[in-house]
């Protein structure tokens, strides 16, 4: 059988492509971890043998000694092939990167290609992999005594384990160590986990327009990552639209982002984020977007265009993973990339410095309808054409009585008449104005008697009250 090349084996026909040999030793290392070079080959497979002085076998030895690094030792013997002689040099090697003269290759079939810069940290990252692992390591500064037995119970029963004592169950999940909780424990069950970690943490703003110079709305949140996970879904449900269809005599609401895309890019987030960077997840709500923004770049190696593409994954925080996947937050195929694309087809993925941030693109803003909207005083063009006018009459009206109506209310009278459905995050958008103001300029309007609320605040509509 003729031999062919492929990632594991080269074929040169002399030592004079000796430096050619060289790199191809460079690049299956990096590639496979292990190759053979044999000389007396033509690269068609065709044996022309190769003449095999005192040195020659010496000169390889220290040709691969001085310009291959790290150190390998590979085995170098004179051998024949069909009768004709030929060298095979054999070796492996567990080290990654391997360099050749200070140039670092990758074996891609039957050729080598220099390493990208991208390519290059890749392999750093996987070669110091375990050094650099968080979520399994003992959080130093901290007890069992530091976890919520309650959380722990709870974790146990949707496992499906049973529960006898907190370390019990921590050592059946591989969540402790020398009596030590791990960082994914902290993570997970801790009482105050922010206090070791700094990355326990959630901060959400809501921005007037599509730019971040205007803050709506800010909250932040620590707790575990139970918590963070649910605080983050909430506020996106809080701060965007909600729509609805009527099927028969009920009504069925409609978010604008679908929850499950939202959740899985949410779990991602916290799941695969990198917990050495001293940052929060961070949720971002503009007028035409939603951004989830995770602290740590794409990981082992993975770039933008393949994740879309080809829907892989990699997990930086493997045990963090694990236990997500025994209560069934996470696959353990990681098809979320491709579960998000699927029910939020516009969904759009970046990096901007050390952050990966996932961008839903919002439907209203799209001119998008989410749902059959419900009508409220007559047709859209009859509220838009109507808001303004009545505003004044309404304004004028309460001022003859004595009552005063200042500029940020009669702005709020005006948007509420337009649509009394409105809801406060939006005459916050319309007006660019921030949450605080116009909740207090609602609380004064209701103490003057002028609005009041028909409804919960989840489907309910405004009224403003003429006299």
């Amino acid at each position: 059988m003729p031999l062919r090349e492929s990632e594991t084996l080269e074929l040169k026909r002399s030592t004079a492509e000796l430096e050619e040999a060289l790199k191809s030793v460079c690049a299956m290392l990096n590639k496979q971890g292990r190759g053979e070079i044999v000389f007396g080959v033509e690269d068609n497979g065709y044996i022309i043998g190769q003449d095999i002085g005192k040195k020659t076998l010496r000169e390889i030895s220290k040709a691969i000694s001085d310009h291959i690094e790290p150190k390998i030792y590979p085995k170098i013997d004179a051998c024949e092939i069909d009768g004709k002689s030929c060298i095979r040099v054999s070796f492996a090697g567990l080290h990654a990167p391997y360099f050749s003269r200070n140039q670092a290759y990758m074996r891609t079939a039957d050729e080598n290609r220099h390493l990208s810069a991208r390519e290059l940290e890749a392999l750093f990252l996987k070669k110091n992999e375990q050094a650099l692992r968080w979520d399994d390591k003992p959080c130093a500064d901290a007890a069992l005594g530091d976890l919520d037995t309650a959380g722990i119970r709870k974790f146990t029963l949707k496992a499906g384990l049973v529960f006898d004592t907190v370390p019990n169950v921590l050592a059946k999940l591989g969540l402790v160590k020398d009596g030590k909780p791990l960082n994914t424990a902290i993570l997970l069950f801790g009482k105050e986990p922010k206090r070791f970690c700094e990355g326990a943490y959630l901060r959400c703003a809501v921005f007037a327009g599509t730019g971040s110079s205007t803050i709506i709305d800010r909250q932040e949140h620590e707790g575990n990552l139970f918590a963070l996970i649910e605080e983050a879904q909430s506020y996106v449900r809080k701060n965007t639209h909600l729509g609805m269809r009527v099927e028969g005599l009920e009504r069925i609401d409609i978010p604008e982002i679908n929850p499950e895309a939202l959740r899985e890019a949410v779990l991602n987030a916290f799941c695969h984020r990198d917990y050495r960077l001293p940052d929060s997840v961070n949720v971002a709500v503009f007028s035409d977007r939603v951004e989830i923004r995770s602290p740590g770049l794409l990981y082992g190696g993975l770039t933008l265009k393949r994740i879309v593409k080809e829907r892989v994954s990699e997990r930086r925080n493997d045990l963090l993973a694990q236990m997500l996947h025994r209560i069934h937050f996470v696959e353990r195929w990681g098809r979320g990339i491709e579960l998000i694309l699927r029910l939020e087809p516009r969904t759009t993925f970046k990096e901007v410095g050390r952050q990966f941030i996932t961008v839903f693109w919002r439907k209203e803003a799209a001119g998008e309808r989410t749902s059959e909207k419900i009508s409220d005083t007559g047709s859209e063009d009859a509220r838009k054409a109507s808001g303004p006018d009545r505003g004044e009459d309404v304004v004028k009206t309460w001022s003859k009585r004595g009552v005063a109506v200042d500029e940020t209310e009669e702005r709020i009278i005006r948007q509420i008449i337009g649509k009394p459905r409105i809801r406060i995050l939006e005459i916050c958008e319309n007006l660019k104005t921030p949450r605080r103001t116009i909740e207090d300029g609602v609380a004064r309007l209701k103490a003057k008697g002028i609005l009041r609320r028909i409804g919960p605040d989840k489907g309910g509509r405004w009224e403003v009250i003429k006299p």
